[in-house]
């Protein structure tokens, strides 16, 4: 007996079920691709929206008291010592941002400071003093050197950052004017720009986390984002980070405004990847879920089609199989479920009467 090849309904079910779930399947991991795609780039817009904002908020605040430096050097007179003395107590009092704020002559001599601090000590090797002989000036944080025996004592270091402008008087520099902004007044505007699960990072111009999650302040980051910061305008990357976690993380190189000096600082947004990701590929495997399910019952209907078309070319061929054998059997059933098979049941019954006749 020859071998048997494959039933009707099984290449009915297999092939109808390669050329329906194919193109499915090809279309579906190609949308589902481009979904995942469009949702990384909506976080790095949120993310790039975000920095810059960030950077621009923190560089105002920074630009303001600066400009109020260079006022307050319009105001004083460093020739009157008395008067400016009693200036100085009454913007300190005023305005609490400010860990020292002082003067001194051209030769670096503190001449009047808030509550007397390094009065008559020489400044002149600060770069705040040299800066500021020129121009209005702004210097990096640092930790309080000649204020360090002064001021209360503290767990942490202090931290400013330095603030200072020329003092004229008639027409000539005379002095300089110095301002310690408190770093805590700095971290407590970067603690307002953070938003749940989203890090604001502030970096120093060698790479060194100046804010940020406390597991990485005051240590140099080595990502690539990091050692990207000074060489890009603005950058998207998607990279994991000393914890073993995955981060989208976006660049701002520069913190700035209008004529600020540049503290040569930067900005690294990041958010986890997975938690960033989360609610598109929840959408994802809902949709492969659906998708699933509509393939089951497409497959189910496809069996049961499959099955329609065997039972009576099944019937038949069972039929005629008994006929060859003895063409006084049975009568082929009437078939109607679609032509062929009719045509076929009509055939069979024509045949095995013209056996029948021949007996």
């Amino acid at each position: 007996m020859a071998n048997r090849g494959l039933s009707l309904r099984t290449l009915v079910f297999f092939g109808g079920a390669t050329l329906m779930l194919a193109p499915a399947m090809v279309t579906a991991t190609l949308y589902t691709g481009s979904l995942e795609q469009r949702g990384t780039e909506l976080q790095a817009e949120k993310l790039t929206i975000r920095g810059e904002l960030s950077a621009n908020l923190l560089a105002r605040r920074l630009y303001g008291v600066w400009i109020d430096v260079a006022r307050m050097a319009d105001l004083i007179d460093p020739t009157d010592q008395a008067n400016a003395r009693q200036q100085i107590k009454f913007l300190s009092r005023l305005d609490g941002r400010y860990s020292w704020l002082g003067i001194a002559d051209l030769e670096g001599k503190v001449l009047a400071a808030r509550d007397g601090m390094l009065e008559g000590a020489s400044v002149a090797q600060r770069p705040w003093f040299r800066r500021g002989l020129d121009a209005p000036a702004a210097v990096d944080v640092h930790e309080a050197q000649l204020l360090a025996s002064l001021l209360p004592a503290s767990a942490e270091p202090y931290r400013f950052v330095d603030l200072a402008a020329p003092l004229r008087h008639d027409g000539s520099v005379a002095g300089v004017i110095g301002a310690h902004l408190n770093w805590k007044w700095v971290e407590e505007g970067m603690a307002a720009l953070q938003a749940p699960g989203i890090d604001v990072l502030l970096l120093s111009r060698d790479r060194t986390v100046l804010f940020g999650p406390t597991d990485l302040v005051n240590k140099r980051l080595s990502v690539g984002s990091a050692l990207a910061a000074s060489r890009v305008t603005s950058a998207f990357s998607n990279e994991r980070w000393p914890d073993g976690k995955d981060y989208f993380t976006v660049i701002v190189p520069s913190v700035g405004f209008a004529d600020l000096p540049s503290f040569g600082w930067s900005l690294l947004v990041r958010q986890n990847a997975d938690k960033a990701m989360a609610s598109t590929r929840e959408l994802i495997r809902s949709f492969w879920f659906i998708l699933g399910a509509g393939d089951l019952v497409a497959l189910a209907l496809l069996l049961c089609a499959a099955q329609w078309l065997r039972t009576p070319l099944r019937r038949l061929s069972e039929s005629a199989e008994a006929i060859v054998v003895n063409p006084g059997s049975r009568p082929p059933r009437q078939e109607t479920r679609f032509e062929e098979a009719a045509r076929l049941s009509n055939a069979l019954t024509h045949m095995q009467s013209k056996l029948m006749g021949r007996s």
